[in-house]
């Protein structure tokens, strides 16, 4: 298995809508995809990241991964099982939003306030080409929603209400998440 070179704001691949993948490309084990897949799995870990999209990788493909269990950036959140989605759609938006702390591996340092759907339906594919459909609420959701918004070229700045919500992640640290803990007690 291979790193792969992150892809950082400013690289037109975040901006592109990515490709649909042909399933029958996922047949092949050992195959071209299926080494890709592995690459970005093993990217996302090394990185610290609770998903990523292909377009991060530089490839325009519709690809996902995603995997949670206590990770420092968002501590506190259920986990999440690792996952890998092809072609993955997003339907059912609740209307109740959640304004929650996100950051990307392709904007580092940065973490801005963005509202997201409580609860969605995700149709989409495993790696094996067989059928997910499932609804999800909370913390999967979310990484969800940021993560498919990379296969639309959307980054989370894009979904952010209020710019002066943007801050760096030392900042974050230092201003808003104290100002949040003191709230909180």
């Amino acid at each position: 298995m291979a790193l792969l070179k992150i892809s950082k704001l400013g690289n037109p691949v975040l901006r592109k809508v990515a490709k649909p993948v042909d399933l029958n490309d996922l047949t092949e084990p050992g195959g071209e995809l299926q080494t890709f897949i592995d690459n970005m799995i093993e990217t996302m870990h090394h990185e610290g990241g609770v998903g990523l999209a292909a377009p991060q990788v530089n490839q325009s493909i519709q690809i996902v991964v995603l995997e949670y269990a206590e990770n420092e950036r968002y501590p506190g959140e259920g986990s999440i099982p690792l996952t890998v989605l092809i072609n993955p759609v997003l339907s059912d938006y609740s209307e109740e939003e959640q304004d929650g702390w996100e950051s990307c591996l392709s904007l580092v340092d940065f973490r801005g306030l963005v509202p997201r759907s409580t609860t969605i339906t995700l149709t989409a594919y495993d790696r094996n080409g067989k059928s997910i459909q499932k609804t999800v609420s909370g913390f999967e959701a979310v990484v969800l929603q940021h993560e498919i918004d990379h296969l639309k070229g959307l980054v989370f700045l894009d979904r952010m209400k209020d710019l002066t919500q943007l801050s760096y992640q030392e900042e974050f640290e230092e201003f808003w998440l104290k100002k949040e803990e003191e709230a909180s007690s």
